[in-house]
C-alpha cells in the first residue's frame, strides 16, 4: 500500500517530540510501531518487533546509513544482535548470522508516515 492508498492516518506525536537519529515506540492500533526522525526531516515507521531476538527493541537501535545498489540509505541496527535493516522498505542488510525466531521473515514491515502541522500521522 502506498501513501497515497493510505485512507486511515493516526496522530502518534508531535514531529518535535522525536530526535533526530533517535527511535521511539508508538502503538498504532495492535502494532507497535519504530518511529525514527532523520536529519534531513524525514520520519520513517518500521515494526518494533525485532524478528530475530523476538524482542519489541527496534526503536532502541542505532541510526545510521549504508550503500545499497550505489544509493545510500538511512539503516537501523538492532541493539540485539546488530541485523541492520533499511529503515525506508524495511528489508533486513545483513542478517549478522543468525536467523530469525520461529520462522518469522527476516524484514520489517513499513508504514507510510506524513507530517502535517507538525504532528506525525501514521498511515494503515
Amino acid at each position: 500500500m502506498t501513501a497515497l492508498e493510505t485512507s486511515v492516518w493516526t496522530t502518534v506525536c508531535r514531529v518535535d517530540d522525536l530526535a533526530p537519529e533517535r527511535g521511539a515506540a508508538a502503538l498504532l492500533g495492535a502494532d507497535q510501531v519504530a518511529l525514527f526522525r532523520l536529519l534531513d526531516g524525514r520520519v520513517l515507521a518500521v515494526q518494533q518487533h525485532d524478528p530475530f531476538s523476538d524482542a519489541y527493541v527496534i526503536s532502541r537501535g542505532i541510526v545510521g546509513s549504508r550503500s545499497v545498489d550505489g544509493v545510500e540509505v538511512p539503516t537501523v541496527a538492532s541493539p540485539m544482535y546488530k541485523q541492520v535493516f533499511d529503515l525506508t522498505t524495511g528489508r533486513c542488510l545483513d542478517v549478522a548470522g543468525k536467523t530469525p525466531a520461529r520462522g518469522l521473515p527476516a524484514d520489517l514491515r513499513t508504514w507510510p508516515v506524513r507530517v502535517r502541522d507538525d504532528l506525525v500521522e501514521v498511515g494503515s
